[in-house]
């Protein structure tokens, strides 16, 4: 998979605040070593770039279903090299496919930095169709998907038709819900009912980022051959 081309141009303040967590955070996970070294510039400033807000956003998401480091540490070291911010923000919002919904309330300024850009009210309608966000009570506060934040603020300057990305989002819904349903019924074969819950979360563990490259890669070389194939027809 080719590797986006981009800068590090985050410090470590910025990039824990568009993520949402500690600078604390952020320096632990790279000890760990499930973060990436930063680029040390001048004045030996270690600047971030977005596969570093990419990787740390999907460390986020594997946490919030319960795995634990070493669990986080065997599913990044399965992951193929060189995967870039977008291939990584499509990992992120396949896993948390898996876990059940979340949301958190936040304003509008704190939706904006957590975008990293500002937003129009058209962009923010565009959000509220695609589920990404929702209007809370609140004046000005929104509900807000922190699964598919990312995915959604990268839609947002996608040059094609609002209904078309609604119209795909639910092609895409139907489709892995079906494959999820398949794949379930095969893994609960291979769990008996004696068997204990810590045994089917280790399965889950060890399961779940083989099923989340697998989908990928297999989607994005379908996509490929469907596209091929049209613009042949068209030529």
């Amino acid at each position: 998979m080719a590797t986006d081309i981009e800068e590090p141009t985050l410090t470590v303040d910025e990039l824990a605040a568009r993520a949402g967590v500690t600078v604390r955070t952020v320096r632990f996970y790279g000890t760990r070593g499930l973060l990436p070294p930063p680029v040390i510039g001048p004045r030996r400033v270690g600047h971030y770039s977005q596969e570093h807000l990419s990787r740390l956003a999907l460390i986020e998401e594997l946490q919030h279903q319960g795995m634990t480091l070493a669990a986080i540490e065997r599913y990044l070291q399965q992951l193929p090299e060189g995967l870039s911010a977008h291939d990584l923000a499509i990992h992120r919002a396949v896993v948390a496919s898996w876990a059940p919904d979340s949301a958190e309330e936040v304003s509008r300024a704190e939706l904006e930095r957590r975008a990293g850009r500002p937003l129009s009210a058209e962009d923010l309608d565009r959000l509220v169709a695609m589920s990404v966000v929702k209007e809370a009570a609140a004046p000005d506060t929104y509900r807000l998907d922190l699964g598919l934040l990312r995915l959604g603020v990268q839609l947002l300057d996608v040059p094609i038709a609002h209904e078309t990305i609604l119209a795909a989002r639910t092609v895409l819904l139907k489709h892995t819900r079906a494959a999820a349903h398949e794949l379930s019924l095969l893994f609960r074969d291979e769990v008996s009912e004696r068997e204990s819950v810590e045994a089917v979360k280790d399965l889950s563990a060890h399961m779940q980022p083989l099923v989340v490259q697998a989908l990928l890669t297999t989607f994005q070389r379908s996509l490929k051959e469907e596209l091929r194939e049209w613009l042949t027809e068209e030529s």
